[in-house]
């Protein structure tokens, strides 16, 4: 039984880290910390978990944390995870960190994005956590930065085509649209209940800051400089992810040239559904769940894919995938703790 620690425990992705992994057969919850609610019992800030959850949450300390884990979760705003964990990782801990602070291996490129970084040394061997792809990686990674929701929605379905050669990489569009709780917690104007219900707007157009991210990740799949047009959309629901992509094919192209590529990348992983007889990808068939839906269609006469992915941002686009991190971490079963059925409403 491998022991964890979640530190922001209290946030979105973290309260979702308890919800996964209090039901994971190969894993104990054994420390919850949280700033705001040190000294408060977790099922008090989330009556959900009443009967479910006893611990209580406590103040961040490296060692009295590390005392007792085997596994560091992350879940914190960028910025606070690059001064923790060197000290975890000295203690001989695996870190998943769901900031985007181990994200990039240059750190110019976070620096330009995010803040400076005072734990430089560590991004080179950090493994960008997008599970399908960096597999092999993360078996042997001590560090993971879990990828952000957008960019997981993103790279998935464009990866294995890119790989492939059958994109123009100069030709990519991605419009995407999110649920409120992918702007966290904390209180803010723009996802007050009047400023969202009813409502349905882009934001933070061409400047989004996961688009250095993908383009980064793109890049390193195309084996040529990626930069992707991308434009996000709060939608008035609480949770889900849908992402649109618009590309160009880089060679002749047919349907089951798409369809060979995505069998042959992702057949044999469990949480990548293709979608059949031309059914498109729907938020509400990934609710609370680890899975990412994925689908196109050939627009033949303007001669443009368009590709639709579908996950939870707090799940496949967080939480999930970061579980999903740690098994295969420690060699268990990849699906371990993610296998609750779907609801069908």
């Amino acid at each position: 039984m491998v022991r964890v620690a979640i530190v922001g425990a209290t946030g979105y992705a973290g309260a979702e880290l308890v919800r996964i992994l209090s039901g994971h057969p190969e894993a104990e919850i054994t420390v919850l910390t949280s700033r705001q609610f040190a000294g408060v019992r977790f099922a008090e800030v989330y009556p959900a978990f009443a009967g479910q959850v006893d611990l209580a949450c406590e103040a961040y300390s490296a060692e009295r944390v590390c005392d007792r884990c085997d596994v560091v979760f992350l879940a914190l705003p960028h910025q606070l995870p690059m001064s923790f964990v060197p000290d975890i990782l000295a203690r001989e801990k695996k870190v998943i960190d769901l900031s985007a602070d181990f994200r990039f291996n240059d750190a110019a490129i976070y620096e330009s994005t995010y803040q400076a970084h005072t734990a430089k040394e560590l991004l080179a061997e950090a493994v960008y956590g997008l599970s399908e792809v960096y597999t092999d990686q993360i078996k042997n990674a001590t560090l993971i930065g879990n990828p952000g929701c957008y960019p997981t929605s993103v790279l998935l379905p464009l990866v294995p085509l890119l790989q492939k050669g059958l994109l123009d990489p100069a030709s990519l569009v991605a419009d995407s649209k999110s649920g409120v709780s992918g702007a966290g917690r904390s209180l803010a104007l723009a996802s007050h209940y009047c400023e969202v219900n009813e409502s349905f707007k882009p934001y933070k157009v061409a400047v989004h800051r996961h688009n250095p991210e993908m383009d980064a990740i793109l890049s390193r799949e195309a084996q040529k400089a990626v930069s992707i047009t991308f434009v996000p959309h709060l939608v008035p629901m609480t949770r889900g992810m849908l992402t649109t992509i618009y590309a160009t094919p880089g060679v002749d192209l047919a349907d089951k040239d798409v369809s060979d590529c995505y069998t042959a990348a992702y057949s044999q992983r469990p949480f990548v559904r293709l979608c059949a007889n031309g059914r498109l990808p729907d938020t509400l068939h990934v609710r609370g769940t680890n899975y990412c839906d994925i689908g196109f269609k050939f627009d033949q006469r303007n001669n443009r894919l368009i590709l639709v992915a579908a996950i939870d941002n707090l799940v496949k686009g967080a939480a999930g995938q970061a579980v999903q991190n740690m098994n295969i971490m420690i060699g268990c079963d990849e699906t371990a703790g993610l296998l609750n059925v779907p609801y069908p409403l």
